[in-house]
């Protein structure tokens, strides 16, 4: 039987996962977007203002970083389902 795959939070010790992006200072001056596959880094003070380009399995989904987000992770504003809307068939 596999385990349960709840959510836990990372413990307060370790700080906050975080990549260390090497073009960090070419975004904040040409205004560039980071691309990136790391859905899992935590957003920091430091990245308000920067455009990334979040992968969601697919594209790269363009995310412009604010005040609210810090804290949260950068795959949580790069959803990864489509939308699905049931629509009837006229088929008589």
């Amino acid at each position: 039987m596999l385990p349960s795959l709840a959510v836990r939070a990372r413990s307060a010790w370790k700080g906050p996962f975080f990549v260390a992006f090497p073009n960090l200072q070419e975004a904040f001056k040409n205004n560039t977007p980071i691309r990136t596959n790391a859905r899992a880094c935590t957003i920091l003070p430091n990245f308000v203002g920067l455009k990334f380009l979040v992968h969601n399995g697919k594209h790269h989904i363009p995310v412009s970083i604010t005040e609210e987000m810090v804290g949260h992770k950068l795959g949580e504003f790069a959803p990864t389902r489509k939308r699905f809307s049931y629509r009837q068939t006229k088929n008589k």
